[in-house]
């Protein structure tokens, strides 16, 4: 049952996948459509889950689950995340790599292999005040207040001495 994420609990799970690239135009709105038709229809045993997205600079895919209504099975977020690999193959796009971080330079999102990006921090080609993604939140109100944030605030800090 597809809620506007906005309309979601504070406490509803998310999950975040950022993309290697921005997403042109039609495959946002084809990326659109399949979401909101993939969580019309997605359920755990049975039961329909309150559910929404969000995408976020046209470069991330933002899904949220009310967990107080109907926690998904593992069987549920394994079809949410070949739904993300189809996207993947689709668009010739990464979206399930970990090891990549995203964040501000400028007026434009950069995505950078962690290696990188730690060098970027030795260089001094970036800073503590780096606003990065923490696409390791896990609940709608950490997204809200804690997603994007300067390096400082997140586990982006490490890199930083």
């Amino acid at each position: 049952m597809n809620i506007e994420f906005d309309q979601l609990p504070d406490s509803s799970r998310i999950w975040i996948y950022q993309c290697n690239r921005t997403f042109s135009e039609k495959e946002q709105t084809e990326i659109t459509t399949a979401l909101k038709e993939f969580i019309d229809a997605w359920g755990t045993h049975g039961t329909p889950l309150k559910a929404g997205f969000k995408t976020p600079y046209n470069r991330f895919i933002v899904i949220a689950v009310d967990q107080a209504h109907q926690a998904p099975s593992g069987c549920s977020i394994d079809a949410s995340v070949h739904l993300i690999q189809g996207f993947e193959q689709k668009f010739d796009v990464v979206l399930m790599d970990n090891m990549n971080v995203s964040f501000k330079h400028g007026e434009f999102i950069a995505y950078k292999p962690l290696k990188d990006f730690k060098q970027m921090a030795k260089d001094k080609s970036i800073s503590a005040k780096t606003i990065v993604f923490n696409n390791l939140v896990t609940t709608k109100a950490e997204f809200e207040s804690n997603w994007e944030v300067p390096a400082a605030e997140s586990w982006h800090s490490r890199f930083m001495k």
